[in-house]
């Protein structure tokens, strides 16, 4: 009899593969052929569930982004509501669900990695361009999300323009994660961490007071 294959499954195998290739030798040597060989699959398997190497991307982002989301969703259940606790732990809070965002540890510094050499393809490439701008909005909300938990709960200083504010720790973040990708050597992850928690303590109602 046939072996019964799960198509999700198989899926799922190939983007992992497509990841390897990518945080290994870059997005712009990866092709179906590599990533088959890194699935260990031949190249007709392949193409039997990803028509074009576009359509291979373009999962291999949707996958990545729903992987990231349904992290952060799970991280934003856990802390729950913020009213009512310490500043200090309002802060807190707020950095470690922010961080999620940067390359502090190995599979996220390998996620932004992947996600900088997809964007940068984006600006040539329709076939991910939505995603990369899908990205970029997704971003916005969970920022501004974090900044309106706090700002409810008494943690910010009163009359901020948050739409501003989201725009900034957006743009902090985005500094911060290319540049410990790219210079890992000269931007550690504790340092991301400091600067991070610095901004949202400078955002604080009463500043570096407990």
């Amino acid at each position: 009899m046939p072996k019964h294959v799960d198509p999700e499954a198989r899926r799922r195998l190939v983007v992992d593969a497509l990841f390897r290739v990518v945080v290994r030798d870059g997005l712009q040597r990866t092709s179906l052929r590599a990533v088959a060989a890194e699935a260990d699959l031949n190249i007709g398997s392949l193409r039997h569930y990803f028509a074009s190497q576009h359509d291979l991307m373009h999962f291999a982002m949707q996958s990545m982004l729903d992987r990231v989301t349904d992290r952060l969703l799970e991280h934003v259940e856990r802390i729950g509501d913020l009213s009512g606790r310490p500043r200090p732990e309002q802060l807190r809070l707020a950095v470690d669900l922010l961080a999620e965002l940067l390359p502090l540890d190995e599979r996220r510094r390998a996620e932004v990695g992947v996600f900088m050499d997809f964007n940068a393809a984006a600006r040539s490439n329709p076939a991910i361009r939505d995603l990369s701008r899908k990205t970029a909005e997704g971003t916005r909300r969970l920022v501004r999300g974090a900044l309106t938990r706090l700002d409810a709960a008494g943690a910010l200083r009163p009359h901020l323009d948050l739409t501003l504010e989201t725009e900034r720790l957006t743009s902090l973040l985005d500094g911060l994660a290319f540049s410990a990708v790219l210079h890992p050597e000269v931007l550690a992850p504790p340092t991301c961490v400091d600067v991070l928690a610095r901004h949202l303590d400078d955002l604080s109602s009463r500043g570096g007071a407990p």
